[in-house]
Order: C-alpha cells, then sequence, then structure tokens
C-alpha cells in the first residue's frame, strides 16, 4: 500500500511509525514515472515504420486462412494454438509457451427455425451458445424489451415460445451492446420463469442481413436450460410483422447442440525479452478463438494480428526496451473469459512485475482514443504516451475507457492498464456472424493499429518508473 508522507517529513526510503499508536513500514511516495527523450525518438521512427508495413494485415490472413473458424474446444481450435507458437517462433520472438486452460466444451451441429400454419416460412437462426438442444414448436409472445419479459406473470408463457424484439443501436464506442448483450444474456432465464419452452431474441447486431449473431448466453442456477436461439434482423423484422397480423403465430425451433464434457485450450505466450528488467512486462494480445460461423477475422483475428506484428516490431529494434514485451494470445475469450481468469490466476503472484497491459479486441477500425489507469505519480508518463500517438489521429481522453475483456480479470486485481479504443462503428454490423471474414478489414486501418500497439508497448516499456500494478481489489471500468 502507498501512504502519503507525513507533516512534510522525508523519508530517504522507509521508517517505523509508532507516534500514531501502531508499528508498521511507511514508504516514500513514489517518484513520477516519465519516459527518457530517447525513447520517445525511438517510438517516433518505430510509428513510421509500422504505419508502412503490412504484417499486421498478412499474420491476420495466415490465421483467418489458414486456420478458419476457432470455436472453443474444436479440432481447429487445437490447429489455432500449434498456429499461433509456430508464427510467434516464425516471427522470431525470443521465448514462445503455452499455459493451459480448461473449461466445458459446447458445440453447436444443425439449426432451423420455421413458422408454421398458414404463412408458412423458413427463418434465418443460430444457436445462442450454451444453449441446449432440442425441438420446440409453440406460439411466439413478443416482448420489446428484457425489462418486460422480466416483468412477465409465473406461468404466463406456459407452452409459449418468448421473443425478445429489441433493437441495438449504433455506435462509435459499442455503447449499444450492453443492453444487447444483456439481453441475450439474461433473456432466457426470464423466459423461464415465466413459464415458456423456447427462447428467440432479436439479434444483438446494428446490420440488416440475414446473418444471424450468436454469442454465449446463460441460465441461472436450479432453472432448466430451454432451447435459446437469436434471428437474424430481417427475420426478427418479418416474425414481428407477422404478429402485428394480429393472429396467433406458431413456430417450431429446432437445436442440435449442447455441452459436451471438458475442453483444454491454451493461452500461447510469446516474448522479446527486455534489456534491462526482462522480469517485468508489458502485455498486448487479443483472443485466439473465434465463434464457428465465420472465420474470427474482426473478433478476433485482427487483435492476435495486430499485436504479434507490434511486438515483432519492436524485436527488430537495434535494442530492445528495458521491459519484456509480452504477447498473448488469449484461449476461449467468447465463452466466459476463461483464458484471461487462468492467466490472472496463473501469474497474480507476480502482479506487480505486469508493469501495464492493454487487449485489442473490438475489431480492425482505427483507433481513435487513448486512457490508461495510470495513478497521479504516472499521468506524466501516460501524457508522453498519448503525445507519441497523437499523429496517428488518436486523442487522449482520461476517465475514458477501459481494460479489454480478457485483461479484465487481471485488472481487478489490481494491474494497470491501458485502452486503445477502436473504432466500433461498423462492428456490430459483423460481430458473431458468417460475415465476420477476412475481406471486411482495411489494411491500412489495421497497419494505424499497429503503429499505436507498438508505440504504447515500446514507450511503456521503457519508463522511468511504473504504473501502479499492485495487489489490489478494483473494480475496472467496463467499456
Amino acid at each position: 500500500m502507498r501512504l502519503p508522507l507525513l507533516l512534510g517529513t522525508t523519508l530517504a526510503t522507509s521508517l517505523v511509525v509508532t507516534s500514531l499508536g501502531f508499528a508498521g513500514t511507511l514508504h516514500a511516495a513514489p517518484k513520477d514515472t516519465t519516459i527518457p527523450a530517447s525513447a520517445i525518438d525511438t517510438a517516433a521512427d518505430l510509428r513510421e515504420t509500422a504505419l508502412a508495413s503490412d504484417l499486421g494485415y498478412r499474420i491476420t490472413e495466415s490465421l483467418t486462412t489458414e486456420v478458419g473458424q476457432r470455436l472453443a474446444g474444436s479440432e481447429a481450435d487445437a490447429r489455432a494454438v500449434a498456429w499461433a507458437e509456430a508464427k510467434f517462433e516464425a516471427l522470431g520472438y525470443d521465448k514462445v509457451w503455452t499455459e493451459p486452460v480448461t473449461f466445458p466444451k459446447w458445440e453447436r451441429r444443425s439449426e432451423s427455425a420455421h413458422v408454421l400454419g398458414p404463412h408458412s416460412q423458413a427463418l434465418a437462426i443460430t444457436a445462442l451458445g450454451g444453449s441446449p438442444g432440442g425441438t420446440v414448436t409453440g406460439e411466439v409472445v413478443r416482448f420489446a424489451d428484457l425489462a418486460a419479459l422480466e416483468a412477465a406473470p409465473a406461468g404466463s408463457l406456459a407452452g409459449k415460445i418468448a421473443f425478445i424484439d429489441y433493437k441495438m443501436e449504433r455506435a462509435r464506442d459499442g455503447a449499444g451492446y450492453g443492453p444487447g448483450s444483456r439481453t441475450r444474456s439474461g433473456g432466457p432465464s426470464a423466459a423461464i420463469r415465466a413459464g415458456a419452452i423456447g427462447y428467440v431474441m432479436r439479434s444483438a447486431g446494428t446490420d440488416s442481413h440475414r446473418n444471424p449473431h450468436t454469442g454465449i448466453t446463460r441460465f441461472d442456477d436450479g432453472l432448466t436450460p430451454i432451447p435459446s436461439a437469436a434471428l437474424a434482423v430481417p427475420d426478427a423484422d418479418q416474425l414481428a410483422r407477422l404478429l402485428a397480423l394480429g393472429k396467433p403465430v406458431q413456430l417450431e425451433v429446432a437445436l442440435d447442440c449442447g455441452w459436451n464434457g471438458e475442453a483444454t485450450s491454451y493461452n500461447v505466450i510469446g516474448e522479446i525479452t527486455g534489456s534491462s528488467k526482462p522480469d517485468e512486462v508489458v502485455v498486448i494480445g487479443g483472443h485466439l478463438d473465434s465463434w464457428d460461423l465465420g472465420t474470427g477475422a474482426i473478433d478476433d483475428g485482427a487483435g492476435v494480428g495486430l499485436t504479434m506484428a507490434a511486438g515483432k516490431l519492436i524485436g527488430d529494434l537495434p535494442t530492445a526496451p528495458a521491459r519484456t514485451i509480452r504477447v498473448i494470445a488469449f484461449a476461449n475469450e467468447e465463452q466466459g473469459l476463461h483464458g484471461g481468469r487462468a492467466y490472472a490466476n496463473a501469474h497474480v503472484g507476480q502482479i506487480e512485475q505486469h508493469q501495464i497491459a492493454a487487449e485489442s479486441d473490438f475489431g480492425a477500425g482505427r483507433i481513435y482514443a487513448f486512457d490508461t489507469s495510470a495513478p497521479d505519480y504516472a499521468k506524466a508518463a501516460a501524457a508522453q504516451i498519448a503525445e507519441a500517438l497523437a499523429p496517428l489521429g488518436i486523442a487522449y481522453t482520461p476517465g475514458e475507457g477501459g481494460p479489454g475483456p480478457d485483461i479484465s480479470p487481471f485488472a481487478g486485481k489490481g494491474m494497470a492498464w491501458a485502452a486503445l479504443r477502436q473504432d466500433g462503428t461498423d462492428y456490430f454490423d459483423l460481430h458473431h456472424t458468417p460475415d465476420d471474414t477476412f475481406d471486411k478489414i482495411d489494411p491500412a486501418a489495421l497497419a494505424q493499429n499497429v503503429a499505436a500497439y507498438a508505440v504504447f508497448a515500446y514507450l511503456a516499456a521503457s519508463a522511468d518508473g511504473d504504473f501502479g500494478s499492485e495487489l489490489k481489489q478494483v473494480t475496472p471500468p467496463s467499456e
């Protein structure tokens, strides 16, 4: 714990306090963290090198082409782990290793939905991750949002299928995803409490294509899970119009999916060794797994590709920064931050050696804002990093943003974090859909991301002083 100096007392290192009625150690306040001018100059050159490089784009192409979709626990997930190890080695990282992550295994096999009766037709649908399989047929009851379904009396949906028709709003920072994801995670349990036999929702997305958006759902303890799925946005509109005709609508939902034991995957880690403080690390990364509908290009092949490239470009410098650059391809983020939680638990004893961390998991749009959790004594260094990022069109926005998903479990234990916030205006057009493919990535935007992460990681690793990582329970802001 850091304590302020008392009554102007000067302490060289520490003293034993007795006059306040207790014995303990009082440490000198940390001096301000700053970044040497020589590192700032090197970062400027690094920034231009990264902007001219297509390395992040090529790494992302390799992952999405050679492995493709990477559902956690699948055969392709195992191939992705092998790919990541080989790619780190080929890029010349000094050290490469894996750390195991074990989790329940969910599988998707088939899915369909049909309106029955006089307006018979198929609807585009996908099972939500975590849903059980089964075929259910019942009358559809529409709710405008999650709160409306939660207010439904117990038993009022007996034998029926609940339908939440909540429309997610588009926003650069993805603010509309909060209500949309809560509809996905909380809707099935609310439906069960009201007696429903099945649950469907308008996809948590901002597109208008017949591409349903999957994503993990949850069932509260003590409830028997029911088949739960998401309709493509146009199909949700279609179902709403059918209901507006004023007559009962019968829907059949058939899902073949479910949990199937446990699986073990791996966090894959590569390091560029620091020149003078190799045991202290700056962490960057993304998550290696993806949903199984597309090829996981924006979620999160781009995050893996751009951070691997940033680390490689730092490693190509004549002299490495003081601290080690650690790049992590996290396992199974999609189904519950399993890789991030495993990493935090495995490394909590070294939390103070983790200088700061940042994760890219919001697509491949340009980064437009930067912030950190830096304490007051490290604000000067954060401002220096922000100044080095400014030529990339990145604004310094103190008090905005939060740690990436896989970083958040460790941030909750006290690790310092940075936010490099990407433009997500069209992210939820593609997120968790069959349309999440490599062709959606803009090479110039991805190069800007590589440059930003390279500059951030290099400068943080070169700082004189730290960014405040220490073991403590905190509640970091959410994106």
